[in-house]
């Protein structure tokens, strides 16, 4: 039965309306084409489909500035993943210990920042002070002085949040994947890992290579499907699975629409023709839908059994 809600209507009471914060929580500046950062990435496909291939370079495009990998056969690929600057490798994915050390990684990476802009703060003081001529303890000048020289504060990321990707792999079955508590919290507040005293977080992004969307025993599980941001979906013959995935995207179009888009991302003559799927695009790009990272699909308001392919000019690559 169709509801009309003609007949209703509204007052407004000025005063409380919402008022968005100025920028959203953990997010970094991406090139114009690049999905927002942080994320939480599914990459779905067949055994051999091309996924650590397109992950790599969605990770290459994104600047990470270094790579946590959680794998078992990281020396499989280790041709194209020395592509990353990996700098932790965690292989035993029954160990759920690893979420515990993938937190302390991202919270000493927000200690050494603060370390660091608070002996930059004291340093320049220090400096401030001697320029101005004002009487100094010695042991004040000592911490900054060796070699006959003042030494200023150094950092690794010159005083910049580090950009971190955690990358999971060949895991299914997993002991992370079977008793996922730790990893559902990470999912959950990735963004927020190591937190500022001034306000924000380091935060990381994830990337899970996943051979099926569901799966019985061993999978990928509901929490970390609702928290995906974006998916790279590969050719599958799986009806359920489509249907699964499409139930994903509902909110944005009909499931005839998602159908319609994913076929024509499949027939693309290109090598490694997947769908890629923004589910927290960036205001200015044209559609939610591209195939591969550069060619986004537009759907047409008046007519969704035609689609259009825009390739935009300043697109990384």
């Amino acid at each position: 039965m169709l509801r009309t809600f003609q007949m209703l209507t509204h007052t407004t009471v000025s005063g409380l309306n919402i008022i968005p914060p100025s920028q959203e929580s953990g997010l970094y500046e991406t090139d114009t084409n690049c999905p927002k950062m942080h994320t939480v990435t599914l990459v779905v496909g067949k055994r051999n489909s091309g996924k650590t291939v397109a992950t790599i370079n969605l990770i290459e495009k994104m600047k990470y500035d270094y790579v946590i990998a959680v794998s078992p056969t990281m020396n499989s690929n280790k041709e194209i993943m020395e592509r990353l600057n990996i700098e932790f490798v965690f292989e035993d994915a029954d160990d759920t210990t690893i979420i515990d050390s993938i937190k302390k990684i991202v919270e000493d990476e927000a200690k050494d920042l603060e370390r660091y802009k608070h002996q930059l703060k004291e340093y320049n003081n220090l400096m401030r002070n001697i320029r101005n001529g004002n009487v100094l303890d010695d042991n004040h000048l000592l911490t900054y002085f060796a070699d006959n020289a003042f030494l200023k504060p150094q950092h690794r990321w010159k005083g910049k949040k580090p950009r971190i990707a955690v990358l999971f792999d060949d895991m299914l079955g997993s002991m992370l994947y079977s008793k996922p508590r730790k990893l559902n919290s990470l999912a959950t507040y990735s963004r927020h890992l190591g937190q500022l005293s001034e306000g924000g977080s380091i935060g990381v992004s994830l990337f899970f290579l996943i051979q099926s969307f569901k799966c019985q025993v061993g999978g990928l599980n509901k929490v970390i499907r609702n928290q995906c941001t974006n998916m790279l979906l590969f050719k599958t013959k799986d009806e359920q699975e489509m249907a699964d995935i499409a139930s994903s995207v509902s909110g944005e179009i009909s499931k005839e629409q998602f159908e319609d888009v994913y076929n024509y991302a499949m027939n693309d003559p290109d090598p490694y023709p997947f769908l890629f799927v923004d589910l927290h695009k960036k205001s200015e790009h044209p559609s939610m839908f591209r195939i591969r990272f550069d060619k986004y699909i537009i759907i047409p308001e008046v007519n969704v059994d035609k689609m259009q392919v825009e390739i935009p000019t300043n697109i990384p690559v």
